[in-house]
């Protein structure tokens, strides 16, 4: 699993939003979101770069940790 830090999430919306642009560029990936620790982790066959342009284009600053 991947884990990347990503500022600016503060609700289910942003969960959502972040689940839903990386199982856009892979349907079968599992994420994990966890808002206090503003972590996520994501298992997927995605690269972490592919990972990080996803979440980004949702407007989040997003780094591999």
């Amino acid at each position: 699993m991947q884990v990347f830090n990503v500022e600016g999430m503060s609700c289910g919306h942003c969960v959502k939003a972040i689940t839903q642009a990386v199982q856009a560029k892979d349907p079968a990936a599992s994420v994990r979101v966890d808002l206090k620790a503003r972590e996520v982790g994501v298992e997927s066959a995605l690269t972490a770069q592919q990972v990080v342009e996803a979440i980004s284009e949702e407007g989040y600053a997003v780094k591999l940790i």
